[in-house]
């Protein structure tokens, strides 16, 4: 199966809360609430320097796609 690189995600037990699901290398979910990032990857010193980098791009590309989807909606 082929998934997309972004998923929206919402939760009752968390009302406020808007995730976003990247299922790409670095895997990770982030809330746009509050931008906290929950990582599905295990990172070793090594890949620190690496995964800040694609860490803040991944994220700003995170808020554009849920910018771009909300705007979708608005139409």
């Amino acid at each position: 199966m082929t998934l997309p690189k972004f998923i929206l995600g919402d939760n009752t037990n968390y009302p406020n809360a808007i995730f976003v699901i990247h299922t790409e290398f670095p895997r990770f979910i982030i809330n746009l609430e509050n931008d906290e990032v929950e990582w599905f990857e295990d990172f070793d010193a090594e890949d620190q320097k690496e995964l800040e980098n694609e860490t803040e791009n991944a994220i700003k590309l995170a808020t554009e796609f849920y910018d771009e989807e909300i705007a979708k909606y608005e139409d």
